[in-house]
């Protein structure tokens, strides 16, 4: 197994997080790597729609961002995980994802994979972009409704 030195964990404060985040923390402790946690925050669907955007519509997605940093400042105390570097971006989260692992020169990006089958594989998902555009490793952690 390689020696990682930079691990990404990408997460979405969903319930699911707590599989992700200990799998990050546990492979994190076993190589001594530095790890940063990263929650993307999409743009509202008004900046999809092809029409100039709004104001009102930049307050939302600022607003969005500032409750995403709040969620994770508590979700790091929540879980007792110190000082560690953990970001909020805003954009598409799988170009973020990419980009910042890239930027942080991560060897690692850990996420979740809903393990979608049929037309929704087709349609793609964030697991499933980050594992094709990333230039590192991509573990994805199994999560979400599991089938016997």
């Amino acid at each position: 197994m390689s020696t990682y030195r930079n691990i990404l964990a990408a997460i979405d404060f969903s319930p699911e997080n707590r599989r992700i985040l200990d799998r990050a923390v546990d492979l994190a402790g076993k190589t001594g790597s530095r790890l940063t946690l990263l929650h993307v925050v999409e743009y509202t669907e008004f900046a999809y729609s092809g029409d100039l955007i709004a104001p009102e519509e930049l307050a939302i997605d600022h607003e969005l961002v500032g409750k995403a940093k709040e969620e994770m400042v508590k979700l790091q105390r929540e879980l007792d995980l110190g000082e560690l570097d953990a970001r909020v971006e805003m954009g598409a989260p799988k170009r973020e994802i990419v980009r910042i692992a890239e930027e942080l020169e991560a060897d690692l990006i850990v996420l979740g994979s809903h393990g979608r089958h049929g037309l929704q594989l087709l349609l793609g998902s964030t697991a499933n972009g980050v594992l094709h555009l990333a230039g590192c490793d991509v573990l994805a952690v199994r999560v979400g409704e599991q089938t016997a």
